[in-house]
């Protein structure tokens, strides 16, 4: 067999295998996008306009949380939070819409408080939360969805009941959440 063929053969393995280890490479990062996202994965992909779209935009979400400084809140901090909370949800009967509104406000200043960015806008500022909260983060945005429609009369008091739920669910992440930077 001459010269060439063996280099030809040669090159057509090293493309062969490239091409397998690259598809490895890329389906071991999708699992692990998937497996660490959860259903904020697949809602990316939807919104992204495919894979490979959302999946540069989970790898920026965590490429921008791993520059960030997060911090624990201390004892006195997470109580005075508790209590704030208390006091609203305390609101919400005679004053749902207004409740739904603090607690919207409460939840954000406890992200920024945390350490999350607040020099964003506020859904980048709940996608890099989404690294370490990614199966409340939509709750939050439900909530926060139906606290702009409550703002123009547009919320039954079951949607608000349901928006001061999922708030809630993302406020006792926040608070009990002891992961600083890098540290998942």
């Amino acid at each position: 067999m001459p010269t060439w063929s063996w280099i030809v053969i040669v090159v057509a393995v090293i493309v062969i295998v490239a091409v397998i280890v690259t598809r490895v490479a890329h389906q071991r990062r999708t699992a692990a996008l998937r497996d660490r996202f959860g259903e904020e994965y697949e809602r990316t992909v939807e919104h992204a306009g495919g894979i490979r779209a959302a999946e540069h935009e989970l790898l920026e979400r965590e490429r921008l949380h791993d520059g960030l400084e997060l911090h624990p809140l201390s004892e006195v901090t997470r109580s005075r939070y508790l209590a704030r909370w208390s006091e609203i949800q305390a609101t919400f009967v005679d004053e749902p819409k207004e409740a739904v509104e603090e607690a919207d406000g409460l939840v954000q200043r406890v992200m920024h408080e945390r350490g999350y960015p607040d020099d964003v806008g506020l859904d980048e500022s709940i996608a890099v939360v989404s690294v370490d909260h990614p199966d409340t983060v939509q709750r939050y945005r439900e909530a926060h969805g139906i606290a702009l429609r409550a703002r123009v009369d547009d919320a039954s008091t079951e949607d608000l009941r349901q928006a001061m739920t999922h708030y809630r669910a993302l406020f006792d992440e926040l608070l009990t959440s002891s992961s600083a930077s890098g540290v998942r």
